[in-house]
């Protein structure tokens, strides 16, 4: 008796043991090709080969059947050298070299919508894709993919209780093999590639589990149709305000919505009419749901225009564009296949939806690929808005401009430290000479203090001056940026300096000290160390620090001493 689902596939025993082999060897080459010291960051051409390696082999193990097992093949190595190209652009877009920007994540989930294409075009044998067949592999991927990532963790968690029992007669060897990276890897390959195989070997089951899983998702869509409809009938009455001042962002809820409601739709509907629920409640739920999805993708359209017409584009921006764009043309298929097919609209939608697919998978890779550089069109809207005067320069996003825009960023940010207005020259060169985006923020508003410094210092006593090393690290405190601050010199090497880091804030202190190098740092001065014996903490609360008197005073205390050595607080 045969478990697979297909009865004209063939039973290929030998499956998981092949499947388990060539995971564990692929997880083995993707730990060699992306081990490295930390905090130094993987090259960009090793990231790429990783990422070959890793697209390439779960796509084979995915994907193949003994018939036509060199298409697989074809279609990994193809998918994988793809996503590897566009993860090497991507690492090398910004400064900093990471593979995960949203093009290769637009990669692979172009591979993702892939995979049940390829799977029915190999199992026709020719350019077609029959919904049935296509629907059952993409559910069946998605169960497979989702069990075999459980029985990794299972795995994983048998691994270390077996070794925690060999551990208690002093056998420690499993134990250290399992902190070994490389073996953490192979164990992973290992066990994912295995259970692929054995539950494709088992698809018929699989199927079951995903009859199961759809009759479940299905009871689910009159609750969320229902919610949708209450919803969109509310909006009249309640505004639009609303969602805009909620702490929730609008766009990415609603294309949440949108896509929960695709979701459930298709799980109504099944793969064709005989699969279809047969109860009136959930067919007219899937309806609901199928209309919902436009004025859902208009809400968001709105949100996200909204945002970009306040705050620029930004790639996220443009993604989320990109994301509600998809959503609007479902969501205009959906209300022509109800409006054509009526209560019959589900045999309407799916060849529909077999098309959208394509498109989407091409639309995908095309994203992918470096055609559109969505941080060059970032960094001219951003820009705009900085020489419109619609931002101000300190409240400009020059952390982004230097490390999300890519090349065009650095390039606009360039051109504003050699020749832009004297306000903003400083601060583009501040974020240009960040080492890292972390870092950015602090030395763009250490800069804007630095050139507007004179305006909040007050040096003690009167008179007196400060040099520019003694300026730049009184500018790298907070306290000299909204309000006046005292700066007090103890000695040529030290300092303190008063202020307030928010405005109305309470009186805070820093102290500045040169190093043996002649380098000069600043670090937080807690009131602590100014308590009196009493253990009563002076007032925080900061005074008006433009005319205060302010001064150094000598302070006698009586402290106990044991052995020549102060023990506790002073008392007194």
């Amino acid at each position: 008796m045969t478990l697979r689902q297909d009865e004209g596939t063939d039973s290929w025993p030998l499956r998981p043991w092949i499947m388990a082999a060539i995971c564990a060897v692929g997880g083995l080459i993707f730990h060699s090709l992306t081990d490295h010291h930390y905090p130094d960051s993987v090259p960009a051409l090793r990231q790429a080969a990783a990422t070959f390696a890793a697209i390439a082999t779960v796509s084979f193990v995915m994907t193949v059947e003994q018939r036509r097992w060199l298409w697989s093949i074809a279609f990994a190595a193809g998918w994988g050298a793809v996503v590897a190209l566009v993860g090497w652009f991507t690492a090398g877009y910004n400064s900093n070299p990471t593979i995960f920007e949203w093009p290769f994540l637009s990669g692979v989930f172009a591979v993702l919508l892939a995979a049940p294409l390829f799977q029915t075009l190999r199992d026709e044998g020719a350019w077609r894709f029959p919904y049935t067949r296509l629907h059952t592999h993409a559910w069946t991927d998605a169960v497979i993919g989702a069990a075999a990532l459980v029985f990794v963790g299972i795995s994983f968690l048998l691994a270390w209780l077996i070794a925690g029992l060999f551990d208690l007669i002093g056998l420690d060897f499993i134990k250290k093999l399992l902190q070994k990276d490389w073996f953490g890897w192979v164990l992973a390959g290992f066990a994912f590639g295995a259970a692929v195989g054995l539950l494709r070997e088992r698809d018929a089951l699989v199927a079951t589990l995903q009859r199961l899983v759809m009759v479940v998702l299905g009871v689910l869509a009159p609750v969320l149709g229902a919610a949708l409809l209450l919803f969109l009938l509310s909006i009249p009455f309640t505004g639009l305000t609303k969602l805009w001042d909620s702490s929730i962002p609008a766009t990415p809820m609603m294309l949440l919505a949108g896509a929960g409601a695709v979701l459930l739709a298709n799980a109504v509907i099944g793969n064709g009419a005989d699969d279809r629920a047969t109860s009136r409640v959930l067919r007219v739920s899937a309806q609901v749901l199928v209309l919902a999805v436009l004025p859902l993708a208009i809400i968001a359209a709105v949100s996200i225009g909204q945002r970009i017409g306040q705050y620029g584009l930004t790639p996220e921006r443009m993604w989320g564009v990109v994301a509600v764009g998809v959503a609007i043309v479902y969501g205009l298929a959906g209300w022509w296949v109800v409006a054509k097919g009526r209560n019959g609209f589900d045999d309407v939608l799916r060849p529909l939806q077999t098309k959208l697919a394509l498109g989407l998978c091409g639309l995908a890779l095309f994203l992918a690929l470096p055609i559109l550089d969505f941080g060059l069109m970032s960094a001219a809207s951003q820009m705009h808005r900085l020489t419109a005067g619609e931002v101000k320069p300190a409240e400009f996003d020059w952390k982004a401009m230097a490390y999300d825009f890519g090349p065009a960023g650095r390039a606009r940010l360039k051109l504003v430290a050699d020749s832009g207005p004297p306000d903003q020259r400083k601060l583009a060169g501040a974020a240009l000479a960040s080492k890292s985006r972390y870092s950015v923020e602090e030395d763009v508003k250490t800069a804007d203090s630095a050139a507007k410094l004179d305006q909040f210092l007050r040096v003690n006593p009167k008179g007196a001056t400060l040099t520019p090393a003694q300026r730049d690290a009184v500018a790298a405190t907070p306290l000299c940026r909204v309000s006046m601050c005292v700066v007090t010199m103890l000695d040529d090497r030290t300092g303190l300096v008063a202020g307030q880091s928010i405005e109305r804030g309470n009186l805070v202190l820093n102290r500045i000290r040169m190093d043996a190098k002649g380098q000069w740092s600043n670090e937080y001065y807690s009131f602590d160390e100014t308590a009196d014996g009493t253990g009563a903490q002076p007032s925080t609360a900061a005074p008006d620090l433009t005319t205060v008197p302010v001064e150094v005073r000598k302070v006698e205390r009586r402290q106990l001493f044991i052995d020549g050595k102060p023990a506790g607080k002073p008392f007194e």
